[in-house]
């Protein structure tokens, strides 16, 4: 039995309506109409009705007792309804309890794994604040955590385990490498395998010593080469899934982790035959001849200006360019991706030139000019520390002046990149592949802003890498409902994402050893979310026993 409004005319009457079943049909019987809404409302009748009702409801009366002895609480529920969801699905909690198997903590160390990754993915701070972050919040299995026990978590993420096979001299095999196969060979059936691989790397510095070995001083890309750091390198398949994440020193350089990371690949999870794709700054001469020996495919950026064969010959090889359009694009791009292709000592490379950027590039230069013009008016001192200047500027014992050669020679590199590869694939599939690294970039970022939870103070290797691992879990369920939401056709800011979820709370109310628990309305878009995860929303009010 409920209530509702009818409209007839230009009125609203208040009905209360009864549904029946006959047969395989609803029907619904009206018991009594109230009479206008408008008039019951200015009478205040049906306040009068509902307190007089609630004196039948022990529901009802604890909502409207006004009593000073009623102890509400209110907790966020949206953020572990959703991603306890996608931890089930991936079997991420139960390749961990099969680790856990005789093993003896005292507290619950998967339900400590996965508080410790959902608020990083919704909270960029200290894991200290963690514990704080959780009183506020409704996740199963998590009341008696403490920080002790989340830093304890993450040293058995980050143990070393006995078998130490595919291992490298700076990565030992730890309990987060099962966890990373269990992933990838459940979805093996989904993905089939690893055709392309995307390879990037990050710098997290500590402010501390940064554990027995993982801390070292190297090229910091935070700009704090003062400080210890170490090198994370993420693994992406080319659909942005995140495969795996390797940690070294601080002062290992990208170069040098490729080629152990291409060899793990290969052994961890079994792949016979795959396609490294990564940027410039991982090639070197080493690098490519490694590759070369053991037959693996590759698209690599290759460096235009740094190198004499692409400068020299490369880039003044004569040829028609082919214009390059993905599927799904329109015909009349009007400024589409061109390829050619040159070979040079039996090299294979495609140069890629984007008109648009020739443009841009062409502009950003000309204004540079520009102010060079003005600038030197009021003398060359005034051009030192300006390094984008300094680019266009040749000195001649006393006087600066602006060099012409320089600004010829950079607009051969207007709108191009050049590639490097070894595969079969045609020109225009090359560039594409090439090209999925920018997108996948994006996801790179979004690791870098998750990472921001530095680990400062971890003192043990075992802890930290377990405490950026859980950085790494917490993309792979970001990664994971921005797939569902992909394919829902529903595309959300994160920020909305983690806001409208974190909106969605329980207000419970105590009394007299009795619970109710009501909960707030879907904002924005957590409804939506809900739907295309497959997670029901709970109802509006529960009573709890």
């Amino acid at each position: 039995m409920f209530a509702r409004v009818k409209k007839a005319g230009q009125y609203q009457y208040l009905q209360i309506v009864q549904n029946r079943r006959e047969g395989k049909k609803t029907i619904q019987r009206v018991i009594a109409t109230l009479g206008r809404v408008e008039e019951l409302q200015q009478k205040g009748d049906i306040e009068s009705l509902v307190r007089s009702l609630s004196r039948f409801s022990e529901t009802a009366l604890m909502i409207l007792s006004g009593r000073s002895d009623v102890h509400a609480q209110t907790s966020s529920i949206g953020p572990a309804l959703i991603f306890d969801r996608l931890w089930r699905e991936l079997k991420i909690g139960r390749t961990i309890e099969r680790l856990l198997e005789g093993r003896r903590f005292e507290f619950d160390v998967e339900r400590a794994i996965f508080l410790t990754v959902l608020h990083r993915l919704f909270v960029s701070g200290s894991d200290r604040s963690c514990e704080k972050w959780q009183r506020d919040l409704v996740v199963n299995g998590s009341k008696d955590l403490e920080l002790h026990h989340l830093y304890r978590a993450m040293s058995f993420l980050g143990e070393e385990i006995e078998d130490q096979r595919h291992c490298s001299p700076f990565s030992p095999r730890c309990m987060k490498d099962v966890i990373e196969e269990d992933l990838f060979a459940s979805r093996r059936d989904l993905f089939t395998g690893l055709d392309c691989v995307f390879f990037d790397t990050t710098s997290i510095y500590f402010e501390g010593e940064g554990g027995e070995t993982i801390g070292e001083y190297g090229h910091s890309k935070d700009h704090r080469p003062d400080l210890k750091q170490m090198v994370v390198g993420v693994i992406l398949d080319d659909q942005g899934h995140p495969v795996c994440c390797e940690m070294w020193p601080g002062n290992t350089t990208d170069v040098k982790s490729l080629i152990p990371v291409v060899e793990r690949l290969k052994n961890r999870f079994h792949i016979r035959q795959f396609c490294v794709v990564c940027d410039r700054g991982m090639i070197s001469k080493d690098t490519l001849d490694w590759l070369e020996e053991n037959k693996l495919l590759y698209i690599l950026g290759a460096r235009m200006r740094n190198s004499k064969e692409v400068k020299e010959d490369v880039l003044s090889r004569a040829g028609r360019y082919r214009e390059v359009r993905p599927e799904g694009t329109l015909s009349k791009d009007p400024s589409p991706l061109k390829v050619k292709e040159v070979m040079v000592d039996g090299s294979r490379y495609i140069v890629c030139r984007n008109e648009k950027q020739a443009r841009k590039d062409a502009y950003d230069r000309n204004a540079i000019v520009e102010a060079l013009e003005d600038k030197l008016k009021s003398g060359p001192k005034s051009l030192v520390g300006n390094k984008g200047f300094r680019k266009y500027l040749k000195a001649e014992k006393d006087s600066v002046s602006i060099d012409r050669n320089k600004i010829e020679q950079e607009s051969r590199y207007d709108g191009k990149w050049v590639l490097k590869t070894n595969t079969r694939l045609s020109s225009e599939e090359v560039a594409l592949k090439y090209k999925e690294l920018w997108q996948v970039e994006r996801v790179f970022r979004d690791m870098k802003s998750i990472l921001e939870t530095r680990p400062v103070y971890h003192q043990t290797d075992e802890a930290i890498r377990g405490h950026v691992f859980c950085s790494f879990l917490a993309l792979l369920l970001r990664k994971e409902l921005d797939a569902i939401l992909e394919k829902a056709k529903l595309d959300f800011e994160w920020a909305d994402v983690k806001q409208d979820l974190t909106a969605l709370r329980d207000v419970t109310i105590n009394e007299n050893g009795k619970r109710l628990t009501i909960r707030s309305e879907c904002l924005g878009c957590c409804g939506k979310i809900f739907k295309a995860v497959g997670v029901a929303i709970p109802p509006t009010i529960r009573e709890n026993h």
